[in-house]
């Protein structure tokens, strides 16, 4: 590991310290440990967002918002948490944390279909023939992966499924995918015999610079780039972090000891290493047309549970969560109505996010909802309302602009104001 001269330090200043007999002066060993403990100062102040992605759109209703006493209130009993809020009786230990937490209650978005939805909200744009925006990872990753000179694996991870496209920002910024264990799919690492890989990365690099030097536009660079990355990983001590076997037995079980913990606790080692953008996709889909009772409470809840109240803790333990954002949410909701099937359908009407970490205000619930859930009675919220409230916690200036390949300025998250109940 390579360590970083102590802040407001010059190198040049640095190196005449040593030369001059300081080291000796405060001992080796002392000098070293300021040196470590400074770095590790430097990577604990490094702020990231961890989005977990209940994809097919979770019922927020019966998790967030609920409502006892309508007919549209379902099966699920409130109860009260460390925060001035209630929420759903199957999320118990998500409620010992939510004084680090916060619900959104009022998100409003009008895209009720599942790809549409899944644009709008990893973007804050509505989908456009003409333009393919940035998913927000992307968006980090540019503003403030390609600022951290030490980071050798990507600085946006997906982990448990594809990620959305990086749009005009490049495939430099494209999330790197790897399934629930940390495995990157038809890669073998082990088998790479470096002798064969030098030879074939000299001849690559050969053709991609001439095609590079052909001045035919910046996907020969792109793609060098991408290529670069990827040997990168091939060699890099980094790529521990997602290796969550290494991890203590106890500290697994803290997460739920099940799959979802186990992609929590990988995003919580991916951030710790510096990445600033790990999305989670929740395995198991929230497209509840049918039975969705039962399954939440058998299946869906217990499982989200344990893993965000693990995540927030060990977040807290080690220091981080004034510097990681978490998000948790879907494309949309689901209807206030119980259908015949025992299900929710398709709502993005009224419907909730939950967030909390990097100094945003926990432990509140913002907006508010009708008493039967169908209408939001306070001021709503859009997705890139969400977005800037994430960018003002990860110190992203908001007037950030950024091009597209035909040259069209396009604001940070689409121009969006942060939730000031959050920020306040």
């Amino acid at each position: 590991m390579s360590l970083s001269t102590p802040a407001g330090m010059s190198r040049r200043h640095f190196l005449s310290h040593m030369a001059t007999g300081s080291a000796m002066t405060l001992g080796a060993t002392q000098f070293l440990s300021h040196l470590q403990a400074n770095a590790a100062e430097v990577k604990r102040n490094q702020k990231a967002c961890i989005l977990v992605w209940l994809g097919g759109g979770a019922p927020t209703i019966d998790m967030w918002d609920l409502k006892p006493g309508s007919k549209n209130g379902g099966e699920f009993k409130p109860i009260s948490t460390a925060g001035d809020l209630q929420i759903s009786e199957h999320l118990p230990n998500i409620a010992k944390e939510m004084d680090s937490l916060s619900v959104v209650r009022a998100m409003s978005t009008r895209e009720a279909d599942h790809n549409r939805g899944s644009y709008f909200m990893h973007t804050a744009y509505v989908p456009n023939p003409t333009v393919v925006h940035p998913t927000f990872g992307s968006v980090v990753s540019y503003e403030l992966g390609a600022k951290r000179k030490e980071l050798e694996i990507p600085s946006f991870v997906s982990i448990g499924g594809g990620g959305m496209s990086p749009g005009f920002l490049g495939m430099s910024h494209a999330p790197f995918v790897v399934d629930a264990r940390g495995n990157i799919q038809n890669a073998n690492m082990d088998s790479v015999d470096p002798a064969r890989l030098g030879n074939r990365l000299e001849m690559l690099a050969t053709i991609e610079n001439g095609f590079i030097g052909s001045n035919r536009g910046d996907i020969g660079q792109a793609h060098k780039d991408v290529y670069g990355k990827a040997v990168n990983l091939m060699t890099s001590q980094q790529m521990a972090a997602f290796k969550v076997d290494q991890e203590d037995a106890a500290v697994k079980q803290s997460y739920g000891g099940h799959q979802f913990g186990n992609m929590m606790l990988m995003a919580r080692r991916l951030v710790e290493t510096g990445v600033p953008f790990v999305e989670v996709r929740f395995p198991g889909g929230w497209d509840l047309h049918n039975d969705v009772f039962n399954t939440l409470k058998n299946q869906r809840l217990p499982m989200l549970d344990t893993g965000i109240a693990g995540l927030v803790r060990d977040l807290k333990a080690r220091g981080m969560l004034d510097d990681t954002a978490i998000i948790c949410m879907g494309e949309f909701g689901r209807t206030p109505r119980i259908n015949a099937n025992v299900g929710r359908d398709h709502w993005a009407a009224s419907w909730s996010v939950m967030v909390g970490g990097a100094g945003l205000n926990g432990g509140v619930a913002v907006g508010e909802t009708n008493q039967d859930g169908d209408r939001i009675v306070s001021e709503s919220y859009l997705p890139g309302d969400l977005w800037a409230t994430v960018s003002h916690a990860l110190r992203i200036p908001l007037d950030t602009v950024h091009t597209s390949k035909r040259g069209r300025p396009m604001k940070l998250a689409n121009g969006g104001q942060p939730i000031k109940d959050l920020i306040g």
